[in-house]
């Protein structure tokens, strides 16, 4: 990243401006910049929220919980592939010194970021496509996914260029142990966190 990418006035950003007055307009909704195109991601349902409410639980409960790394949601990942890109995943794993590593536009740098993990919404070829390219290009070590739409967890490791070299596919019944690297041993129940994920059926 070049020195005059960081700190310019958001004037002077004409893609992270727009993004901003469409976060302004639209409250809730979740705006990033990936590869130079705006991405808006819809208002989270409740469905949404709950899953990644169970998933923070196994995170904490390891251990992820300030000394070393912390496990928060919504924090601005600063991606190498444009001069304005960021994406906003739903949960990520980070180093503990993350606010030494604060580029711009509330957004840090990807070597504090352990797991990115996103729960998929309507817009769910994104997180299973586009960002896929954007995680690996900014060498996240581990990124997950949750498909709440085909009802699987994909666990994707050892970023190589825009992709990663290992993506496994999860289905209920399965209990998931992520990679140490994480600075834990997290263990996901995948029929759990897709359950929670989806909307009550009523009779």
């Amino acid at each position: 990243m070049s020195a005059t990418a960081v700190g310019q006035p958001h004037g002077e950003r004409p893609l992270i401006a727009e993004a901003n007055r469409l976060m302004e307009r639209n409250p809730g909704n979740r705006v990033e910049i990936i590869a130079g195109v705006i991405l808006v991601s819809p208002l989270p349902d409740i469905t949404h929220a709950r899953a990644l409410a169970r998933l923070t639980r196994p995170f904490t409960a390891a251990g992820i919980d300030g000394s070393e790394t912390e496990v928060f949601q919504g924090v601005g990942l600063w991606l190498p592939s444009g001069t304005e890109d960021y994406a906003i995943p739903d949960l990520v794993v980070v180093d503990a010194d993350i606010e030494d590593h604060h580029v711009e536009n509330n957004c840090y740098e990807p070597v504090a970021f352990r797991l990115v993990l996103e729960v998929t919404s309507s817009n769910w070829k994104a997180d299973l496509q586009t960002k896929v390219a954007a995680y690996a290009g900014a060498n996240v070590p581990v990124y997950v996914v949750v498909d709440r739409k085909h009802q699987r967890l994909h666990v994707l490791t050892d970023p190589t260029g825009h992709d990663y070299t290992t993506h496994r596919i999860h289905a209920p019944g399965e209990i998931v142990t992520l990679p140490d690297s994480i600075g834990a041993k997290v263990s996901l129940d995948v029929a759990e966190v897709l359950y929670a994920g989806q909307a009550k059926r009523t009779t």
